[in-house]
């Protein structure tokens, strides 16, 4: 073992797992007209969804799949199979329902940490955006890790490169629509919007899994390898879509959001060039 050239190996995985999701941070920061959240607080946020969100979804995804086995165990009944971690059913609830409600849960925890400094409605999506992209960011990073480990550095660029176009921009998104619904509830008193929007992120969350296990749902069903193979292809091409048009989404949102017209919240930043004009009559 080579412990300068395998230093070296991690440290490329690294920056090609963190320069997408911070150079898609940028592109979300930047499309917020008004009153930009200054760089530290973004990277507070990024650094809680990297750290604090991923490694806290990890071990209560284990507990509870090791919860969900040892229920199945105790009640032997078929229609309770899907709590067994160890099968098909088992992996598909996990990924399916899962990992979707505790991750959303725990990146919607880190945007409302900060909820001192929404200041306008648009600030909700890019500190929805912030947390989750570093929740993919590491997500990614330690996927890479594994590829690494198993298939060599090669392996782990190739893993990195195809979630950074697919995983990272869904988690990025689905947190930012989180955050929309978490600001204009405490802004704009957008009754419900938190709720409404939580469970908007899980649905993106789920059904964006949905389409990368295309593949694996084929082979459940029992179709050929082939027809499985296709269907894996298929489904990658449908959530890398799928992702691009919900972040593309998100930044019309925060577009919108911002023009001060739409938003009462951002009224007190909108320059005099726009001011609305007072109305006509007798002053």
């Amino acid at each position: 073992m080579n412990l300068t050239a395998d230093a070296e190996d991690l440290l490329l995985l690294v920056i090609a797992a963190l320069l997408p999701a911070l150079v898609y941070l940028t592109w979300v920061r930047s499309s917020e007209r008004y009153q930009r959240e200054p760089w530290g607080t973004l990277l507070g946020l990024f650094a809680w969804g990297a750290i604090v969100a991923t490694i806290t979804a990890a071990v209560l995804e284990l507990i509870l799949v090791d919860v969900g086995t040892a229920a199945s165990a105790a009640i032997p009944a078929p229609e309770f199979s899907f709590l067994n971690g160890n099968s098909t059913a088992g992996a598909f609830f996990l990924v399916l329902v899962i990992a979707p409600f505790v991750e959303e849960g725990l990146k919607a925890w880190g945007v409302t940490r900060y909820a001192s400094r929404l200041s306008t409605v648009a600030d909700g999506p890019v500190f929805g955006a912030s947390v989750g992209l570093g929740f993919g960011f590491f997500e990614t990073f330690l996927y890479g890790v594994a590829a690494f480990l198993t298939g060599g550095i090669a392996a782990g660029l190739a893993l990195i490169l195809i979630r950074s176009i697919s995983s990272v921009l869904l988690h990025g998104s689905s947190t930012a629509m989180f955050g929309y619904g978490y600001s204009s509830q405490r802004l704009a008193r957008n009754a419900g919007g938190t709720g409404r929007y939580y469970l908007l992120a899980v649905a993106m969350h789920s059904s964006f899994n949905v389409l990368a296990s295309l593949g694996a749902i084929a082979t459940a069903v029992g179709l050929p390898n082939a027809l499985g193979g296709d269907a894996s292809l298929l489904g990658l091409g449908l959530a890398i879509l799928f992702a691009v048009l919900a972040i593309d989404h998100v930044v019309k949102v925060i577009h919108a959001s911002a023009y001060p017209a739409a938003n009462p919240a951002t009224a007190r930043y909108q320059s005099p060039s726009i001011a609305p004009r007072r109305p006509a009559g007798p002053r």
